[in-house]
């Protein structure tokens, strides 16, 4: 189940607009969408209480974690993908659990010296976890409420590259944004002839994510299995077992190298889901703290 986690230690530069814009994106895709928020500020799941109201028709709905009195995080039932909305200030043992869940990682950026300071330190850490170095987790920079009468975007990009680090897009200012916010729509919602100009921004960066949002493929039936081919007489593989047969079709030369037949053969049942483990991280950040309140 993929993971977008959208990242940036410092507050106001536009990771809720980017992360319900990516769950309405995921939604008229027909991608039904988890909009998950550990900020204490809860934006996001403000945004979806707003779109309630609307009568908004999407292919997939948008569906957000919610904490009931007893602090029992559930998962929703048929939601494929996850968009994480993440705190201010996130370093250190809270950065790398994101990191350990996610596949993707945006980095909303503004263009002032703060902000691409902060967000240079934030991407110098991500390098250091094995995750983002090894290529498993991606990270890639968005420029944020740019002003179109300016080089602001040029000036984010050569910063970008000097950081190495992708830079895939920029979203321009525009009360546009500000106004279906506060009416919990996005750009996706309205006609198209009257966002197109800002919809065509959105084209890069979600050509660049495209990889992750895209829609679940559709159950398919299991198949009876075929009946085993029968070896060759005097074949080592008459007498064994189908685990250890099939080292042999890999090859014995590397049957060292490879998995024992109990491990290679556990339950998907028995191994962590990706709603524990992203449920864990809602739980570590939202619940815990709150009960310490």
């Amino acid at each position: 189940m993929p993971v977008v986690a959208v990242v940036n230690r410092k507050g106001g530069s536009g990771k809720s607009t980017l992360a319900t814009h990516l769950a309405a994106h995921c939604a008229h895709s027909g991608i039904p969408v988890m909009l998950g928020d550990v900020d204490k500020q809860q934006s996001t799941q403000a945004w979806l209480r707003l779109r309630a109201t609307q009568a908004i028709t999407t292919p997939a709905p948008i569906v957000g974690w919610t904490v009931d009195p007893r602090s029992v995080l559930r998962a929703p039932t048929g939601v494929t993908h996850v968009i994480l909305d993440t705190p201010g200030g996130l370093r250190g043992f809270d950065l790398a659990r994101v990191v350990m869940f996610a596949d993707v990682i945006l980095m909303p950026v503004c263009n002032s010296v703060f902000d691409r300071e902060s967000a240079a330190d934030c991407y110098a850490e991500l390098l250091t976890l094995p995750r983002v170095a090894s290529g498993r987790c991606r990270v890639a920079a968005v420029g944020m409420r740019l002003d179109a009468r300016t080089k602001a975007d040029e000036v984010l990009k050569e910063w970008a590259d000097k950081q190495k680090l992708p830079f895939i897009g920029v979203l321009r200012e525009t009360q546009g944004y500000v106004r279906c916010v506060e009416q919990g729509l996005t750009l996706f919602d309205m006609p198209p002839a009257k966002v197109e100009a800002d919809l065509l921004q959105w084209k890069p960066i979600l050509s660049w994510l495209s990889p992750v949002l895209r829609p679940a493929p559709a159950a398919v039936k299991a198949k009876p299995a075929a009946a085993p081919t029968p070896a060759p007489n005097g074949s080592r593989a008459d007498s064994l077992k189908p685990a250890q047969a099939s080292l042999l079709v890999y090859g014995q030369r590397d049957a060292h190298k490879r998995p024992s037949a109990p491990a290679a053969l556990a339950p998907v049942a028995a191994r962590p889901s990706m709603f524990d483990r992203v449920g864990s991280l809602l739980e570590s950040w939202g619940v815990s703290r709150f009960l310490q309140r």
